[in-house]
């Protein structure tokens, strides 16, 4: 059974990166292993030995790594801004590569548009997202039914999403990072109208 020290996760875990895992298991896949959760982006300061919540991260992660492959083969985030690209590739480092699939769903990107953004070596899918969840966003995005994933366990949801996900061959419009930033919107409040 592949385990995590044996895929690109091993660094990310060995610096605390990969936070509140909901999955962090082999799949059924042979020399898969998945990740659901979030990823760690920048560390609050600690002060002696306290424990803070990470100042920056990326959230409703679905990644999955092959056992023996230096980079991760593929992953969807959620980030706030689209400016976090780049503090996440940061973070990141040598587990993205230019043969994987990432896809970021960014609140502040016109709901309209979908980019394709080279960077460092990696190229994103760059996506809007309209108060949904990247689970429900990425299952229209590849053409998966829900009905079809409701009776899989979670290694098995992992495996079908990543399968086709993998196989995705979709072209947007590319758009550089700096591209980026001057058509972002106004970064959203995520604790606007909750009660308190």
């Amino acid at each position: 059974m592949t385990t995590l020290d044996q895929t690109a996760f091993k660094q990310l875990d060995a610096d605390k990166r990969l936070q509140n895992p909901v999955f962090k298991d082999a799949t059924g896949e042979t020399g898969r292993f998945g990740f659901r959760g979030e990823i760690a982006i920048k560390f609050a300061q600690q002060l002696a030995d306290e424990a803070r919540p990470p100042e920056l991260t990326a959230d409703q992660v679905i990644a999955v790594a092959q056992e023996g492959k230096s980079g991760i083969d593929f992953m969807a985030a959620y980030l706030l801004s689209f400016e976090y690209l780049k503090p996440l590739v940061d973070a990141m480092g040598s587990t993205l590569n230019a043969d994987g699939k990432y896809f970021l769903f960014c609140n502040n990107i016109d709901l309209s548009k979908r980019y394709q953004v080279p960077y460092s070596g990696a190229t994103f899918y760059v996506l809007p997202i309209d108060e949904a969840t990247v689970y429900n966003e990425l299952l229209d995005l590849l053409y998966l039914e829900r009905i079809d994933l409701k009776r899989l366990d979670s290694a098995g949801k992992v495996d079908r999403i990543a399968d086709k996900a993998l196989k995705f061959s979709d072209t947007f419009p590319t758009m550089s990072y700096e591209e980026g930033l001057s058509v972002m919107g106004p970064v959203r409040n995520p604790n606007e109208g909750r009660p308190v």
